[in-house]
């Protein structure tokens, strides 16, 4: 993210010809931030771009100043926030996220300068990643290869896993080239993976209740504007349903989703999401051993129970050697052990059978 801000930074710079280190403006440089998305969800990115402008020479207070336009998750809202912004006047716009769309429709004055999730190409932004279109140009977030990279962390931290849902918005430009490599990846992994499109609060729904009937295992989701919008809606469901949930992006970090940064092996898991609870089985075992230690600890004399604490409380002292065998393969070891009991026949390994006929007589004369 430093390093994608520090050339968001430059670019900005790039764009605005009358700017350069040896040519200070004769009032502030002034930046028109703008996006769809709400504040919480881009201070790193903020501070990230400040930051970078600093090292490149440029404080707000001093030389620069910058205006801030959020669309608090409301597409409609960018077109008015761009007019906005072009009236104050702002000597450039820095575009994020889906509103880049929306200002490519507007044939704005000013430079315009965006950071996009999907293709550029695809989306009509550039001819070609070397040659941008008319005053607009930025750089993408776009990294096909991650999305099946994301398929094999998510087998490495849930390996049961075996249906994934690839949960996208179908009009993002870059969409299909993930679902190809991710559609790619699970083929080699003998994953089933399905396509599940939702561009609309009302297909998200139906998104849900299909996951829900195709019983999904885990859901790989394809961050862009639209699921941003919708990321509490899209967690919620997984964390109701105790689904992992896979992403690219930090701010489906901040609602207990994993993400998968764009610099490699950047894995970031969930505090509780993968953790399953433990069968009634397991617990009422657990709280009778706990009893039956108590219990035990209450029947030994004073002395040896002083002594006990007194090791225990200095790191040393004696402790029951650890069952290997726990939860069901205890159960099944404890009824193959009470059968093995009642027949006559089966001999203990260690001990010499007492019914093994006169072979058994003969050795012992």
């Amino acid at each position: 993210m430093r390093r994608r801000d520090l050339l968001l930074s430059s670019a900005a710079l790039a764009a605005w010809p009358r700017i350069g280190a040896a040519q200070r403006p004769a009032r502030p440089a002034r930046i028109g931030w703008l996006t769809a998305q709400r504040p919480p969800s881009l201070v790193p990115y903020v501070q990230a771009f400040r930051s970078s402008l600093a090292e490149l020479g440029f404080a707000e207070g001093k030389n620069l100043a910058i205006d801030f336009r959020y669309g608090d998750d409301d597409i409609t809202k960018v077109r008015a926030l761009a007019d906005e912004l072009v009236r104050l006047p702002a000597d450039l716009l820095v575009v994020q996220g889906e509103a880049v769309l929306e200002v490519k429709l507007l044939s704005l004055p000013v430079p315009v300068v965006y950071a996009y999730s999907g293709d550029p190409v695809a989306a009509g932004l550039a001819e070609s990643l070397a040659r941008p279109n008319a005053n607009m140009t930025g750089l993408t977030y776009l990294a096909v290869e991650l999305s099946g990279k994301r398929l094999e962390l998510l087998r490495e931290l849930a390996p049961d896993v075996r249906r994934v849902a690839l949960l996208a918005n179908p009009v993002c430009p870059g969409q299909n080239s993930e679902r190809a490599n991710a559609e790619a990846t699970a083929a080699r992994m003998r994953l089933d993976v399905d396509h599940v499109p939702a561009r609309t609060s009302d297909e998200l729904s139906a998104a849900f209740k299909k996951m829900r009937a195709d019983r999904t295992q885990a859901i790989s989701l394809f961050a862009d504007g639209f699921t941003v919008q919708n990321r509490a809606a899209i967690v919620d469901f997984a964390l109701a349903h105790r689904l992992p949930l896979v992403s690219s992006w930090p701010v489906f970090r901040q609602r207990r989703a994993l993400h998968l940064r764009a610099a490699p092996g950047r894995l970031v898991p969930p505090p509780r999401l993968l953790r399953r609870p433990r069968p009634a089985w397991h617990q009422a075992r657990r709280a009778a051993d706990r009893a039956a230690d108590d219990d035990r600890d209450d029947r030994q004399p004073q002395d040896r129970r002083r002594d006990r604490a007194s090791g225990a409380a200095d790191g040393a002292g004696p402790r029951r050697p650890r069952d290997p065998l726990t939860g069901a393969h205890r159960k099944y070891a404890d009824a193959a052990a009470a059968s093995a009991s009642t027949a006559p026949t089966i001999a203990a390994p260690w001990k010499r059978p007492t019914n093994a006929g006169p072979l058994a007589s003969a050795a012992r004369t």
